[in-house]
């Protein structure tokens, strides 16, 4: 039994290694795209920018996980164990795929069951929703109304992608028998600003950030630094995305992901209940949310996006 015991702590700690080791060199990775980054910044569109960096972060976080996956250490419990998957849902999971719990999308040999075909339908109508917005609404717009238009086109936009294609990608995949449930769990049903980040919204984020940010911190500096710490680099992650490409409005982010940690902390001691949870909620989140897409992203980057697919 001490053997088993030795054995097993001996594989967590080089699971730790592992996971260390990983997050080292998708650091250095980083770096070094940042630097090249910056050399070539002036050459690119805004929005084409904000794309590449955008694409360049999710495939490292992808790598970082996919890394953790396919390392588990030597559990005495089987349920701890990531199935050995197929090579073609190995690169399904980086390829195409775009939440981030490696661990659940690789343990193949749960099963899953077959969405129905509501929610297919649900899916399709938020694509087909989005779509209105990007294509239809905003030529409704007069052209003097810049900013009205980059946000009708970026809601347009988020519609979708993380509503309506990104939710019939994971329909796709359960059906195949993967445990790939969407990133966006119904995030206007949110009864407090706690529940909007940690249930609902961006679920791969939250996955991400929970792993590789929080957990590790908790055990060191406690559940209300770990936390502000998940909202400081999420606000660093969209300055790198938001504000960078646009050459402008920094710190907007930042400042906004500041007080979600604020809101999230205050929850700790008063939360609302029914109607006024949901106003609470949505007066958080919605209300300051004109400083992360601040007028320089729209006008630098969203804007001239939408002119180059015809949505304007």
């Amino acid at each position: 039994m001490n053997t088993e015991i030795t054995e097993y702590s001996g594989a967590i700690r080089n699971a730790g290694t592992n996971v260390s080791t990983a997050v080292w060199v998708s650091c250095l990775l980083l770096l070094a795209f940042a630097g090249f980054a910056c050399s070539i910044q002036p050459q690119m569109p805004p929005w084409a920018f904000m794309w590449t960096v955008a694409l360049v972060l999710f495939a490292g976080c992808k790598w970082l996980t996919w890394w953790r996956a396919c390392r588990p250490f030597e559990s005495p419990n089987d349920d701890e164990k990531v199935q050995a998957a197929p090579t073609w849902i190995r690169a399904g999971y980086l390829l195409a795929w775009v939440g981030m719990d490696a661990q659940a999308f690789l343990r193949t040999m749960r099963p899953i069951a077959k969405p129905p075909k509501a929610r297919w339908f649900f899916a399709c109508a938020k694509a087909g929703f989005g779509s209105a917005l990007l294509w239809g609404t905003v030529r409704m717009i007069p052209a003097s109304a810049g900013w009205l238009r980059g946000w009708v086109g970026l809601s347009g936009l988020v519609f979708l992608l993380h509503f309506g294609l990104f939710h019939l990608l994971a329909l796709a995949w359960q059906r195949a028998g993967v445990d790939a449930p969407p990133i966006m769990r119904a995030p206007i049903l949110a009864n407090s600003v706690a529940d909007f980040w940690g249930r609902r919204w961006n679920l791969a984020f939250h996955q991400l950030a929970h792993e590789f940010v929080f957990r590790p911190l908790r055990r060191k500096v406690g559940v209300p630094l770990a936390t502000i710490a998940v909202f400081v680099v999420s606000g660093l992650v969209h300055e790198i995305v938001i504000s960078f490409p646009a050459r402008g409005g920094y710190g907007g982010p930042m400042l906004y992901f500041a007080v979600q940690a604020l809101a999230v902390l205050f929850e700790r001691f008063w939360r609302p209940t029914g109607g006024r949870a949901r106003l609470w909620t949505f007066l958080c989140v919605a209300g300051p949310v004109g400083i992360l897409f601040h007028p320089t992203f729209i006008n630098r980057v969203i804007l001239p996006f939408m002119k180059v697919i015809g949505a304007s």
